[in-house]
């Protein structure tokens, strides 16, 4: 799918959020989300010791807190210029559970597409996304 003015001010978004917040090894991802009316939430990865909390999830968390039902599309962003990320494969399952018609901003930012969730490809092995310079 095509890329939209909307779809690219959800990428600076979260981009704008990584470079403000994602500094420290606590938090190195930021994650946008856009409900159908426009609305658009942002959150930032919790790394620890006990575990660690993607940022898809903390802003999935954050759009229910204000009574979000349905949310459009998602874009992950890495700190320290690794742009954009595909979710990892837990963060997937989740979205798929909660919603299943969500559209995902993938690529490199000279390329950036707008793919449904479902038609992702594969995420290559490692542990997670947030770990930089993955």
């Amino acid at each position: 799918m095509e890329m939209r003015d909307v779809d690219r001010a959800l990428v600076q978004a979260a981009g704008a959020v990584a470079r403000l917040r994602c500094r420290s090894a606590t938090h190195t991802t930021a994650a946008a989300v856009r409900t159908p009316e426009g609305r658009v939430f942002t959150g930032v990865d919790v790394r620890h010791a006990t575990g660690d909390t993607c940022a898809e999830i903390v802003t999935l968390g954050t759009a229910a807190t204000q009574g979000v039902p349905e949310l459009e599309t998602i874009v992950v962003v890495g700190d320290r210029g690794r742009l954009v990320l595909p979710p990892c494969e837990r963060c997937r399952q989740v979205l798929l559970d909660r919603h299943p018609t969500i559209q995902v901003v993938v690529g490199p930012l000279d390329d950036l597409r707008l793919l449904p969730l479902t038609d992702l490809p594969p995420e290559p092995t490692r542990q997670d996304h947030a770990v930089s310079g993955q």
